[in-house]
């Protein structure tokens, strides 16, 4: 009879605990939540930049460059944007309501405790109307016709 693999621990989660360390897993498709994700991203707009080349040491020096051209600054925003993430999801909303949350209170470090309150008195309608980045009227309380 074969073991239950649900409960088998991938070869990275062994190594990682035999070394002392723990392994995060984020959810799949959620690149909101995990900043190195954006900042991927970022570095890969740049390496789109240089010139092709099939050249292994061309590759390799082109994706470094692209890495260390993502600036502090910018990881420092994608990691407080994706902690803005999951701390309206931890605090119940959905997606839409996290969107319109994460950018109505974007200047501050934490959501207020009465966010819940917040969401129900201006969004009932968000999803009904399908706004979600469409919403022009973000973090001003009343959309725009």
């Amino acid at each position: 009879m074969q073991p239950d693999f649900a409960n088998q621990k991938s070869l990275l989660e062994e190594h990682c605990k035999a070394q002392g360390y723990s392994v995060i897993f984020f959810p799949k498709f959620h690149c909101e939540l995990n900043c190195i994700e954006q900042c991927w991203e970022f570095a890969k707009r740049i390496y789109r930049i240089f010139p092709s080349s099939s050249k292994e040491e061309d590759l390799e020096h082109n994706m470094n460059a692209a890495l260390d051209a993502v600036p502090l600054k910018t990881i420092r925003k994608f990691a407080r944007q994706s902690d803005r993430f999951i701390d309206v999801y931890h605090k119940g909303l959905d997606g839409i309501q996290a969107e319109w949350a994460s950018k109505r209170y974007r200047g501050h470090r934490v959501l207020p405790k009465n966010i819940m309150h917040s969401v129900f008195r201006v969004g009932p309608g968000l999803k009904a109307r399908g706004l979600g980045r469409a919403w022009a009227g973000l973090g001003r309380g009343e959309p725009q016709a």
